[in-house]
C-alpha cells in the first residue's frame, strides 16, 4: 500500500486507516523522524504546527503498542502525550481515533473545562494512550485515578508554548513520575535556552530533527497593514467583512477576552455569523464554536491568542489582527491560521499611531516590511507618517472587491486618488485633527 516509503513499515491496520484518511506520502518530518522512532530512539523535533508532526510521533507509538501487546492495567497508560491547550489536545486525540480505528487501542483525552466523568470512564475502559493537558492530568493523578509508572512512550508537544503558559512546574512534576526506562519525544517550534534546558532533562542521546515548513508562513501569506484610529477599528472590520463576501472563513484576533466578546456582539448585531473563543469560555462552548467555524456555519471566529497555535482549520480566507499581539512571536502563529496545506491566504493588521512600535517589532521579527493598504475609508495619516511608511506609495491590495476594480484602474491611469485628496485636504486644514476628513470618523 505504501511500498517504498516510511508508512510501509507500519502495521497493516494503521496503513489502512491512514489510507482511508487520504495519506499518500509522508511529510518531511514524518520521513525523517519515523525511522528513528521505530527503533526506539529519543528525539528532539523542531517543527511548527502544520508540518505533520502529530502523525510523525503518533503513528510509531500506536505501531509500538500494536506490536508489543501486554495485559491492560486500568489507570496505568503505556503512552502519554502532553499538550499545552485543550484545543490541541482534542485535535491530537481526534488523530489518535482516526489512526487507530481498525485496532483495539483504547485512549482517553484529559482536558479541563469539562466534567471529568467521561474521561474517567475512558480510563477505566483500559485506555493505553493518554492525550492530556497538564492540569487535568495532575488532578487525576492526585485522585489516584492515573499512574504513570508504566509509560513506555512520552511526548511533550509544543514545549515552547508550555513554557509561555507557565506549565514548567507541572511538567517537571509529571516527568518525575515517569519510569526512567522510556522513549521520550520533545517537540517545539523554537529552541530558546530555556527550551534546550528542559529538553536536556527529558531526553537521552536524542536524534535532533529540524523541519521548516515548505515555505515560511510569512512568504505564503499576503500581509497588509491598515493604519486606523482606535475608535474606527470596529467600523473598518465591518466594512471589510461586508465588502468581501468571498471571505467565507475569517479569524479576528484580539489581545483580551473582554475585547473578543465586545467585537463578537457587535458583529452579531450587524448580521454577521460570529463566535468568540477564549479562556473564559467553557470547553463545550469552545468546541461548538470551532465546529461551527470548520463547517462554515460560523463565518467569523473572534479569538485571543489561545487559538493562534495548534488549531488546523482548513480554508481560512483571512486573518485580521484588530490588535497586534502582546508577544511579537505570536504574530506568526496567528497569521499561520491561513495559508494551510499549501494554500495561500491574506492577513491584515489594524495599527494605530500608538501601536507603531509593536508593528516595527513584528517587522524586525519576520525580517520584512509589511506593505500598507491605504485604499480603505478609515485610513489614518497620523499613524502612517509616524510609522515611516508614508513615502512608499499606494500598494494595490490583491483582494480588492470586483466592484472597486474600475476605481483602482482609474487611479493607475493618473486620476486623482482618494489618498491624494485626503493629503490635499489635510494640508489645507480641511481634514480636521483626524487627518482623514469626514471619512476617518466612525459612521
Amino acid at each position: 500500500m505504501f511500498e517504498g516509503n516510511v508508512f510501509g513499515r507500519l502495521d497493516q491496520k494503521l496503513q489502512q486507516a491512514i489510507a482511508d484518511a487520504g495519506y499518500e506520502k509522508p511529510t518531511p518530518i514524518q520521513e525523517q523522524a519515523m525511522p528513528y522512532l521505530f527503533d526506539g530512539r529519543d528525539l528532539i523535533g523542531i517543527a511548527q504546527t502544520g508540518t505533520g508532526k502529530t502523525a510523525a510521533f503518533m503513528l510509531p507509538i500506536l505501531d509500538h503498542l500494536l506490536r508489543n501487546r501486554r495485559p491492560r492495567h486500568i489507570g496505568h497508560p503505556r503512552a502519554l502525550v502532553l499538550s499545552p491547550t485543550r484545543e490541541l489536545a482534542v485535535q491530537t486525540a481526534e488523530n489518535v481515533k482516526r489512526y487507530s480505528k481498525n485496532a483495539a487501542l483504547p485512549f482517553a483525552c484529559l482536558i479541563g473545562g469539562v466534567s471529568q466523568y467521561g474521561q474517567v470512564k475512558d480510563i477505566k475502559k483500559g485506555a493505553e494512550t493518554l492525550v492530556a493537558c497538564p492540569g487535568r492530568l495532575i488532578d487525576l493523578m492526585s485522585q489516584g485515578i492515573v499512574y504513570l509508572d508504566q509509560v513506555e512512550c512520552f511526548v511533550l508537544d509544543e514545549a515552547d508554548r508550555m513554557l509561555d503558559m507557565g506549565f514548567l512546574p507541572d511538567i517537571k512534576r509529571i516527568i518525575s513520575k515517569l519510569p526512567a526506562a522510556r522513549q521520550s519525544l520533545f517537540f517545539s517550534a523554537t529552541m530558546s535556552p530555556a527550551i534546550s534546558e528542559l529538553a536536556a532533562e527529558l531526553v537521552k542521546d536524542p536524534v535532533k530533527i529540524e523541519i521548516s515548513p515548505e515555505a515560511p508562513a510569512v512568504e505564503k501569506i499576503n500581509q497588509r497593514v491598515m493604519f486606523v484610529e482606535k475608535a474606527c477599528k470596529d467600523s473598518l472590520l465591518i466594512h471589510l467583512l461586508k465588502t468581501h463576501p468571498e471571505w467565507t472563513k475569517v479569524i479576528v484576533f484580539m489581545k483580551m477576552r473582554h475585547g473578543a466578546d465586545r467585537v463578537n456582539k457587535k458583529l452579531v448585531r450587524e448580521g454577521i455569523t460570529c463566535a468568540a473563543i477564549h479562556s473564559d469560555k467553557t470547553q463545550n462552548q469552545r468546541t461548538r464554536a470551532l465546529d461551527g467555524f470548520r463547517r462554515g456555519e460560523v463565518r467569523v471566529l473572534v479569538a485571543t491568542d489561545i487559538a493562534s497555535r495548534g488549531i488546523d482549520v482548513p480554508d481560512v480566507s483571512c486573518v485580521i489582527n484588530m490588535e497586534l499581539p502582546l508577544e511579537t512571536e505570536s504574530y506568526v502563529h496567528r497569521i499561520g491560521r491561513t495559508a494551510r496545506a499549501g494554500e495561500t491566504g491574506a492577513a491584515i493588521s489594524f495599527v494605530t499611531a500608538e501601536e507603531r512600535g509593536q508593528l516595527k517589532a513584528v517587522e524586525r521579527f519576520i525580517r520584512k516590511t509589511i506593505p500598507v493598504d491605504r485604499d480603505q475609508p478609515y485610513h489614518c495619516d497620523a499613524a502612517d507618517r509616524k510609522s515611516g511608511h508614508a513615502n512608499e506609495g499606494l500598494p494595490q491590495a490583491p483582494w480588492i472587491h470586483p466592484a472597486n476594480r474600475n476605481r483602482a484602474n482609474r487611479k493607475r491611469q493618473g486620476h486623482k486618488s482618494f489618498l491624494g485628496r485626503r493629503q490635499e485636504d489635510f494640508g489645507s486644514g480641511r481634514g480636521g485633527k483626524r487627518g482623514g476628513g469626514r471619512r476617518g470618523r466612525p459612521q
